[in-house]
């Protein structure tokens, strides 16, 4: 299968975090899924850091690309149709993160690994 990871999966999966489920821990675990990591997350973890929002990922960015590709993912960049697909899905969930991995989701045929109901009003297949 191919998936997607929504920032907050990835954050969690890096902390080790028990509000990720069972069925998310195998499936981002196992090498035989493709599981990809948006630009956009890191875009957000950045943006989140330099306002002091999420303090727990400032030693991450140093190490982002890096970590992820060890960690058994692959890199999603955005790509023009993403960014604009992203600005066009009909909704009001305005978090341009959300808005852009659900573009990604849908252009690409990934499943998105997330909690967010809004990213299911999307239109897209989610995992949680």
């Amino acid at each position: 299968m191919n998936y997607l990871v929504d920032t907050h999966a990835l954050i969690w999966w890096w902390d080790q975090n028990d509000r990720l489920t069972v069925r998310v821990r195998d499936v981002m675990a196992d090498r035989e899924n493709a599981v990809f990591v948006s630009a956009a997350s890191a875009w957000e973890i950045g943006t989140k850091v330099r306002l002091g929002r999420l303090p727990s990922m400032a030693e991450r960015i140093a190490t982002f690309e890096a970590d992820v590709t060890g960690d058994g993912f692959r890199h999603l960049p955005v790509l023009p149709s993403h960014g604009l697909g992203g600005g066009m899905l009909e909704g009001r969930h305005g978090d341009p993160f959300d808005r852009l991995i659900a573009a990604q989701a849908l252009i690409e045929g990934l499943t998105v690994v997330t909690r967010d109901p809004e990213i299911a009003a999307f239109g897209c297949e989610t995992l949680w």
